[in-house]
């Protein structure tokens, strides 16, 4: 049986990675999916794979970093489907790699706005709703980042922690009222935006995988499915009793 059957849930950054990768899954476990993600073509290319595999999909834009596109991308949700039961704050960015005193104000404030303002706007939005439905799941997606430093990356690291502690603090304040929240902590992930930071780092000289596989005791960096199975599992019942957490999905780096 699918672990998620019948249920409505919503991914962000849904239009490429970890994201595309978390909408497919919540469809082949029988979900119906919200695809959301600033970028349309990416998010129109990942509804038409659900719906090709004949699963149940929407596709609306938006940027989680305004809130009226998150009070919307839920007005949406519910119109659509009736309720909300499942949420994926995956939308997120990287920026400049540089050290902290070399950080443009303007890199600090696009990387805040979208990983942690947009996940606290995502979090007031589906909580309220989930309030309506008697409760529901979240997952968010921090990163290793969240826990551990990484040199030349100060904005990114800030963010990361900030959606590990309001991780911490939604789940306190509503598992009461049966909404669960968790977030993930991935490693080196086969992503535009490892690729992205390999090229900051190495100016192009070693690849992503080059230049991550030996970080993780496991061998080799991850990918966008190996992420996905645990979001999903962890919206599942299969998860009733998993809450707060900050779960790193690493290959063991972060036990180094």
């Amino acid at each position: 049986m699918t672990i998620v059957a019948g249920k409505v849930a919503l991914v962000t950054g849904a239009g490429a990675g970890i994201g595309r990768a978390t909408a497919l899954k919540f469809a082949q476990e029988g979900a119906k999916v919200i695809v959301s993600d600033v970028n349309v073509k990416g998010g129109e290319e990942t509804t038409a794979m659900i719906t090709k595999n004949g699963g149940e999909a929407i596709f609306v834009k938006a940027d989680v970093s305004m809130a009226k596109d998150v009070k919307n991308l839920i007005l949406k949700t519910v119109q659509t489907f009736g309720r909300l039961d499942c949420a994926c704050n995956n939308a997120g960015i990287e920026g400049k790699i540089a050290p902290l005193a070399d950080q443009p104000d303007d890199n600090y404030d696009a990387i805040m706005g979208v990983n942690a303002k947009g996940t606290f706007l995502c979090l007031k939005a589906e909580i309220s709703q989930m309030l309506k439905n008697d409760g529901g799941a979240i997952v968010n997606l921090a990163s290793v980042a969240g826990l551990v430093g990484f040199a030349g990356l100060s904005p990114y690291v800030a963010s990361k922690h900030a959606v590990n502690g309001l991780t911490k603090n939604a789940a306190l304040e509503y598992g009461k009222q049966g909404i669960r929240v968790n977030s993930v902590c991935p490693g080196g992930i086969e992503t535009r935006m490892l690729d992205s930071l390999a090229e900051q780092s190495t100016a192009g000289a070693q690849s992503a995988h080059q230049m991550m596989d030996p970080l993780h005791p496991i061998g080799h960096i991850g990918t966008p499915d190996e992420v996905a199975d645990l979001i999903v599992w962890l919206c599942s019942g299969r998860a009733s009793f998993v809450t707060g957490a900050n779960i790193p999905v690493d290959g063991g780096f972060v036990a180094q």
